[in-house]
């Protein structure tokens, strides 16, 4: 497989909206030691990178700066040290950058197959949302069978991803969008009731669908004024995760009922963390997900393409939030 020395990339011009991102000529990278290169046919696109455009979230020490921090492609390259994927292998990664490009580096740690029956642009939108469930919702939070998950933004790539596995693991899953069409989509992946966050009370809502017990694990990407009702709507020893703060990450709150409820207040990012925490998770994926998606009990939810050249369009799409599921770029 003949690689070329230069590849088109998505460049951040300068901090600003989504007009800034522009296709640019630049080398191919290389893999190093332990890592992959991988020609790119999808790259998800997800709310930090949104950050990073408007120079509010910068990659990592080392990192690429171009946008992009999931793919799927096909191996092309291989660094010193790799021996799980050959040439020609189709696979998807989380990476810390890089994705919004023809070719990107990968660590082998954080590479997985492509599970049977998704297409290329499915496996693209697939790393960063599953990644961050697993990590928040069932290490950190520890959603058991039985208990009561509560996801906000129930019609994202997160919130799609959330719903079905909750659901799939055996949970009653509840969660809050924004209007009666996607409040329809999100129970039609597995919420039992999805609260319209414009016309319901998620508080009321979350106690009387559960005879008041409320909610036993909440994923928030929303904060603001969403965490104090999320420590209302908790059960007791509920685990509340916060994996973004739309709304603002500075509240004022009265932590007294955190302390009788006996509650949990967590949270995390994914981008900062080394490749060996990452590898856990991704053997976490290949052994307890992707026999799930296999038999097409979840799976990834699609809403709309872009080619690589039109990344602006694509961010200019998830600034609306009127997407459900998720926006990937495609390489031609």
């Amino acid at each position: 497989m003949s690689i070329p020395e230069k590849m088109t990339a998505i460049a951040v011009r300068e901090p600003g909206g989504p007009e800034v991102l522009q296709p640019v000529q630049m080398p191919t990278p290389q893999a190093g030691d332990g890592e992959i290169l991988i020609k790119v046919a999808a790259a998800g696109i997800n709310r930090p990178d949104i950050l990073q455009r408007e120079g509010k979230y910068p990659p990592p020490p080392g990192a690429s700066e171009i946008p992009g921090l999931e793919v799927a492609g096909t191996v092309c390259g291989l660094g010193n040290g790799t021996d799980q994927f050959k040439i020609g292998d189709e696979v998807l990664a989380l990476v810390t950058g890089g994705g919004y490009a023809q070719y990107c580096v990968a660590a082998q740690a954080n590479t997985l197959p492509i599970p049977a029956g998704l297409s290329m642009a499915e496996a693209g939108g697939l790393a960063e949302t599953f990644f961050t469930v697993w990590t928040n919702v069932f290490d950190r939070a520890g959603l058991k069978a039985g208990e009561v998950f509560l996801v906000h933004g129930g019609t994202s790539g997160i919130g799609t991803t959330a719903i079905q596995l909750a659901r799939a693991f055996g949970a009653r899953v509840f969660a809050t969008a924004g209007s009666d069409e996607k409040c329809s989509v999100a129970e039609k992946l597995g919420a039992e009731k999805c609260f319209n966050y414009k016309t319901e009370d998620f508080v009321s809502g979350i106690k009387q669908a559960t005879d008041k017990h409320g909610a036993d694990v909440i994923l928030d990407m929303v904060g603001g004024e969403y965490i104090g009702r999320n420590i209302k709507a908790a059960a007791s020893q509920g685990r509340i995760v916060s994996i973004a703060f739309l709304q603002g990450s500075k509240v004022e709150i009265d932590f007294m009922p955190v302390m009788l409820k006996r509650l949990t207040l967590t949270g995390s990012t994914l981008r900062i963390r080394s490749v060996a925490e990452k590898e856990k998770l991704a053997q976490a994926l290949l052994q307890k997900v992707w026999p799930l998606i296999e038999a097409d009990k979840v799976k990834p939810q699609l809403f709309k393409t872009f080619a690589l050249e039109d990344a602006a369009k694509a961010h200019a799409l998830m600034e609306t939030s009127s997407h459900m599921g998720k926006i990937v770029l495609v390489c031609e």
